[in-house]
């Protein structure tokens, strides 16, 4: 009753700006909504999170933050249907902002798993996690973006706000890092 009292006192809306409803306003909806789209995408974003990062516990952190800050914009995302594409940017773009203020030394691990997965080359399937870990975080991201997020190069540019010509050569320059550093793989990304 209060906010019809107060938003008669302000008057009529501006063109083109229909006043919210009485549902879009209530904090709960919001929240549901929001809790919604977490837990559908959660998964999802924590595994391009740890192949950015990897680490599980950044991983973890980065996803926090990037749902953290998506929440606070939900509103304006949610009634576009941008909030997935705003929360991976906003992830991509906070662990660029971590790579720059911490330079932390990652540590690769020797030991394999004592029982494959029936079907997989674990040791290519480590060297390969180990070479992208080694990779520059540029190209590293466009790696992650392109493989793994299944991303076109415009699309790539879009999320890292680069020119399409600027991706296509980090990602050139990373795949043939990649060879380098993982020989088994020179074949496959000729």
């Amino acid at each position: 009753m209060q906010a019809d009292t107060m938003r008669a006192a302000r008057g009529p809306a501006a063109p083109g700006h229909d006043p919210p409803t009485t549902a879009e306003t209530t904090s709960t909806d919001v929240d549901t909504e929001f809790s919604r789209f977490a837990a559908a995408n959660t998964m999802s974003l924590l595994r391009t999170a740890y192949l950015l990062t990897g680490d599980q516990q950044l991983a973890e952190d980065l996803v926090q933050e990037s749902l953290a800050r998506t929440y606070l914009s939900w509103r304006r995302l949610h009634h576009r249907g941008n909030a997935a594409a705003y929360t991976r940017k906003v992830m991509y773009h906070r662990q660029v902002s971590w790579w720059r203020r911490r330079k932390v030394a990652e540590t690769l691990t020797d030991t394999m798993p004592t029982t494959p997965a029936p079907g997989r080359d674990l040791a290519l399937e480590l060297a390969i996690r180990q070479a992208v870990l080694r990779l520059h975080r540029a190209h590293r991201a466009v790696i992650v973006l392109r493989f793994f997020e299944d991303q076109t190069e415009t699309e790539i540019a879009q999320t890292l706000g680069l020119s399409r010509s600027t991706v296509h050569h980090k990602l050139q320059r990373a795949l043939k890092r990649l060879a380098e550093l993982v020989p088994e793989l020179r074949g496959e990304l000729s």
